[in-house]
């Protein structure tokens, strides 16, 4: 008989499954493989698990570990990279994760200016617009620039983070007013903000 760890069955098979795809993208084939579960009972966990945003799937249908799941380890990860990029700029930095069809901030860092942009943690943002809907959004570019698409006298430059498997599971942007960064922020911000993103990569553990 399985012997349960914790004394709740389900919430250990569950873990399995994560502790599985730590590993990384796993076909079903290779989540039951591993784990020694069911076909029927890994598919419903997997499949329960990515309502909550702990799983999630990649562009060839594999199961993969969830923006949810990442977003804790990938904030500390990315905050010196993104002090870094403040000081650097001097302007408001910020980190934001996908949620569906939105993507919500989850490190903001304010500019020293008294003139500056204010995005609160725990904000959530549209997909439509903005410098890091478009590098979010269904794995889009690397990096972006957006001029008072989303607020009136604000311009921002946001590059993707890429996880093992190059796809994109967070954006790093820098945003200011277009006095500021002018109305071509990226030749101005792209470069830096791409070299902060490469160090949430190197810093964060896939």
């Amino acid at each position: 008989m399985e012997r349960s760890v914790s004394g709740v069955g389900v919430i250990d098979k569950a873990a399995a499954i994560l502790d599985a795809l730590e590993l990384g993208a796993l076909s079903l084939v290779e989540l039951v493989e591993i784990t020694g579960q069911s076909r029927a009972t890994a598919h419903r966990l997997a499949l329960a698990l990515e309502v909550h945003g702990l799983v999630e799937r990649d562009d060839e249908g594999r199961f993969t570990l969830g923006a949810r799941m990442a977003g804790s380890s990938l904030v500390q990860a990315a905050r010196p990279a993104l002090e870094w990029l403040r000081d650097e700029t001097g302007e408001s930095v910020q980190l934001y994760l996908p949620r569906g069809d939105m993507r919500v901030c989850v490190v903001s860092l304010e500019s020293p200016h008294s003139l500056r942009t204010i995005v609160p943690v725990g904000a959530i943002l549209p997909m439509d617009r903005g410098s890091a809907a478009k590098v979010l959004r269904h794995n889009g570019r690397d990096v972006a620039e957006s001029v008072e698409e989303r607020e009136k006298g604000v311009a921002s430059v946001s590059a993707a983070v890429h996880d093992a498997s190059g796809q994109h599971v967070a954006a790093v942007s820098v945003s200011g007013p277009v006095e500021r960064t002018t109305r071509a922020p990226g030749k101005r911000y792209a470069d830096t903000v791409l070299a902060a993103a490469k160090r949430v990569e190197e810093a964060a553990r896939w």
